[in-house]
């Protein structure tokens, strides 16, 4: 059910599909539908999106949104980012709240991790 005046859905550029969706997969666990050769969706279970075909890349640096996942565990899910082909952008540090690290997918998107442990 979709909720008036919420965050629905969020679309993210991607060069290479397959390699997208095995980071996702396996960093996080999402789910994918393939929608040819221009488009990749996903779903988080709570969230669902997409990856667009694109040369581009989100970061901040080029005045992107950033998004954030929660996490239970940050160093767990920092080191599964790690083996499942991420980078590193910034490592854990804390802010008022919790703690977060950022990252850039196989494309080069830049997302964070964020935990309020």
């Amino acid at each position: 059910m979709q909720q008036n005046l919420k965050i629905d859905y969020v679309e993210l550029p991607a060069a290479d599909f397959d390699a997208i969706q095995a980071f996702y997969e396996s960093a996080f666990d999402w789910q994918f539908t393939d929608y040819g050769p221009e488009y990749r969706a996903f779903s988080d279970g709570k969230i669902a999106g997409g990856f667009r075909q694109s040369e581009l890349k989100s970061t901040t640096a080029n005045g992107s949104a950033l998004v954030i996942i929660f996490a239970d565990n940050l160093e767990n899910t920092r080191d599964q980012v790690i083996r499942s082909g991420g980078t590193i952008i910034q490592d854990i540090f804390s802010f008022p709240g919790g703690r977060r690290f950022q990252f850039a997918d196989p494309n080069g998107n830049e997302l964070a991790v964020w935990s309020d442990t």
